[in-house]
């Protein structure tokens, strides 16, 4: 599904409206009616409903959907925050034709009296285009409208919420459901606005669904459909060598759980055979403690030379390499990735302490022979854009295409909501995942999953997209079955499996026992 900034969206209304014919108040009827078709399915026959209104187009589509509600028995009421829509306009005919109707005004003066007893409260003060922080009166009102004991629903977005990063404006109305139009808005889809939106609802109101298109729209929210058609198929036929041998640098002393997190979950995610290069002080700790992984020796204290041989017998056969996890953080480690890059051709996905290396100067990356991906959680990023956390967490789809830009890599950044970013400006948001993943190690198991992708022959912007949707859906069938909280990242390892048997609908069973695997899953109540 496409996701729209606000631009675009004004941009699309325009299209329609102009170009192709179809009025503006004939969309905002639409918009109107189908919010009073969602607030019908919830609210209990005959309900009070207050749709609390401002001047503009938001408004409109709430004067459209207390007319409807009226017409359905309800108590639908208005209330008018910034007085009443400019004489002539869209939002003025609908707020006459509610009128003519026998439908009840009143100001924010009498907000208290309205608010008495209802059950829904319809926020269609402000729209996509708010960008001003929202402060004294309005502030209070927004504070008022949330400590309603009634489901709150939003109308396109919620107030106070930056259509655009998902930012709070000061306060925002903390929606049960948002009802937008046409296609969800970046702020609604990505963190942290996702947390203020409730169940998402997106609604068709008659926009040409090929329009995105034309306007070169290069963000996306993923789906289990998308995620699904992605897979590899293994033919019947296959064998180890058929999905390919992956080659994982990783470990150091302290640090073992995340060499064998990676190389466990490469093989977890299909590759056939996977290979784990660690530093020989540790070895002997990993060594049994994953049968099904085969172990070498890379030194990256020796020189140079050296090690880039050995590390080039090693990466003989292997279809992708996978470095980063647990990795020793001397300067001579740094070294051999930053030769290695100028060498190696098999694809490779870089993490944790491989990117740290390279924070000092990431565009070497732009240089490498092969085709990277770069898994960095906020800290990470910020350290490769020369920035800091709160600039990254800013506008995280903003922050991961500079970086992808910067880099001439996919990058996945890692957080709630991930995104994944290519250097050609196509983006995608990644809805799978639970506050229980937060923990030591998940990332690691993203990295193996990401190698083993790349191993069994996916392009790299693929092999992480479906890497993101298939280890957040493993995170949330662990949850499912033992609880959020106490997750620890060898957990998701036994439920790779499971994960993509949603996705390829091999196992009934695991569809019919996890709500997770349903085409309507996007972790966090959207629709």
């Amino acid at each position: 599904m496409h996701v729209v900034t606000s631009a675009e969206m004004r941009e699309l209304d325009r299209i329609t409206i102009e170009e192709l014919g179809v009025p503006g108040v004939v969309l905002m009827e639409h918009a109107g009616r189908a919010v009073a078709d969602q607030v019908a399915r919830r609210a209990p026959a005959r309900a009070r409903v207050v749709a609390v209104c401002g001047a503009g187009n938001n408004g409109g589509d709430g004067f459209v959907a207390a007319r409807w509600l009226r017409q359905q028995g309800f108590d639908a009421r208005v209330v008018l925050v910034a007085g009443r829509p400019r004489a002539g306009g869209d939002a003025a005919l609908h707020l006459a034709a509610y009128e003519k109707q026998g439908g009840p005004v009143a100001d924010s003066g009498g907000l208290e009296d309205e608010l008495a007893g209802a059950a829904v409260v319809i926020d269609a003060i402000f729209g996509t285009g708010l960008t001003r922080v929202i402060e004294g009166q309005l502030a209070a009102l927004i504070h008022r409208l949330n400590a309603a004991p009634a489901l709150h629903l939003a109308v396109d977005v919620p107030s106070g919420l930056d259509a655009d990063t998902g930012r709070t404006l000061g306060v925002c109305f903390d929606a049960d459901v948002t009802v937008t139009f046409a296609w969800p808005k970046v702020g609604l889809v990505s963190a942290p606005g996702f947390e203020q939106v409730g169940e998402l609802v997106v609604v068709d109101i008659g926009i040409p669904r090929a329009l995105p298109e034309r306007l070169g729209v290069k963000l996306s929210l993923l789906d289990l459909a998308t995620a699904s058609a992605l897979v590899p198929r293994r033919p019947r036929g296959g064998h180890k060598g058929t999905f390919g041998h992956l080659l994982v640098v990783a470990g150091s002393p302290g640090k073992t759980g995340a060499a064998l997190l990676c190389a466990s979950a490469g093989l977890r995610a299909g590759a056939g055979l996977c290979t784990l290069a660690t530093p020989p002080a540790v070895r002997p700790t990993i060594e049994g403690r994953a049968w099904e992984v085969m172990l070498a020796e890379l030194d990256g204290e020796r020189p140079r030379e050296d090690a880039l041989a050995t590390l080039l017998t090693l990466a003989a056969g292997k279809r992708a390499i996978a470095w980063g996890p647990g990795m020793p953080t001397s300067p001579s480690a740094g070294e051999l990735l930053r030769a290695a890059l100028r060498v190696l051709e098999q694809p490779l996905v870089l993490d944790a302490d491989a990117l740290n290396h390279l924070a000092r100067d990431p565009s070497i990356l732009a240089q490498a022979r092969a085709q990277v991906v770069l898994t960095p959680h906020p800290g990470e990023a910020a350290r490769l854009l020369g920035s800091d956390v709160a600039t990254v967490q800013a506008d995280r789809v903003a922050s991961a295409r500079r970086l992808a830009e910067l880099t001439r890599a996919v990058v996945v950044l890692k957080g709630a909501r991930s995104v994944i970013a290519a250097a050609d400006g196509r983006a995608v948001i990644n809805p799978t995942g639970n506050p229980g993943m937060g923990t030591g190690g998940t990332g690691d198991v993203l990295t193996g999953v990401v190698g083993a992708l790349l191993a069994q022959g996916l392009a790299p912007f693929d092999a992480a997209v479906l890497a993101t949707y298939v280890h957040g859906l493993a995170g949330d069938l662990a949850r499912d079955a033992r609880g959020e909280i106490g997750l620890v990242a060898g957990d998701l390892l036994s439920f790779l499996p499971p994960a993509f048997a949603c996705l390829t609908g091999t196992s009934a069973e695991s569809t019919r026992q996890h709500g997770a695997c349903s085409p309507d899953h996007t972790a966090g109540g959207n629709k």
